[in-house]
């Protein structure tokens, strides 16, 4: 059986007790059912999986045992920042969940002119924890102990005016393909629209901030699959999927 690896937002204290958030402890108790001594793994998010096994399953609170942790997650050769246009649902969901999983290290959620969702308020704020979520999950997941950052969700036009660092813009109109590209040094912004992609103002706008067009190839990709091929191109030239 899979060892279960499982987010707290606590300190991880080794040879202590812990008693588990009660979200984790009702996800390891009721939906997969598990006894006391059943192996897990625990992570915070400061780059170590720390082993554990459950001391105590009962309605009142379950609690586990932390052992020494493990060598550190090594820190990635490119950190890669996805700036990505909010999409409807499931597309985004699944576009930050398989960023996730393919090393994005910072996810800025941006509401342009062709955004189909746009949300303020507690709304907003339902939303960014949902994807927290799922950054969260993908995490547990991929096995990854460092979670990536999701920024605050940003007008793409406020956003444009304080990124001052440039980077490479998804574009299928692109003179340049990706591969083209000379390496990086240290960190790369990837900027990619919702449905309908950018504006062309919005486009331009990009490349006055120093953004540099790039495309895929000669095929046009949804919003939930461009990101994941740029950033599967950007991890095999010089990330770390060639390790």
């Amino acid at each position: 059986m899979r060892i279960p690896r499982v987010y707290v937002d606590l300190p991880l204290e080794p040879g202590t007790a812990l008693e588990l958030p009660s979200a984790q402890a009702r996800h390891l108790t009721q939906v997969l059912r598990l006894p006391t001594e059943t192996p897990l793994v625990l992570f915070n998010g400061d780059g170590y999986d720390y082993p554990a096994h459950l001391i105590r399953v009962e309605r009142s609170g379950t609690a586990a045992l932390i052992g020494t942790p493990g060598a550190p997650e090594r820190v990635p050769p490119l950190n890669i920042h996805l700036a990505l246009g909010v999409s409807k649902g499931e597309r985004m969901d699944y576009a930050l969940q398989k960023s996730v999983e393919l090393g994005v290290g910072r996810v800025t959620p941006l509401f342009t002119e062709r955004s189909q969702v746009h949300l303020s308020g507690p709304r907003l704020e339902r939303r960014l924890e949902h994807w927290r979520g799922v950054l969260i999950g993908a995490c547990e997941q991929s096995g990854r102990r460092r979670l990536p950052y999701l920024a605050a969700a940003a007008t793409y036009s406020d956003w444009l005016s304080k990124h001052a660092d440039g980077g490479l813009l998804l574009d299928p109109e692109a003179d340049r393909p990706l591969t083209a590209l000379s390496a990086p040094v240290a960190t790369i912004t990837l900027l990619i629209g919702p449905e309908g992609g950018l504006s062309p103002r919005e486009r331009t706008g990009a490349r006055t901030r120093g953004f540099e067009g790039v495309r895929l190839g000669p095929r046009i990709l949804r919003t939930e699959t461009a990101p994941l091929a740029a950033i599967a191109v950007i991890q095999a030239l010089w990330g770390d999927l060639g390790d």
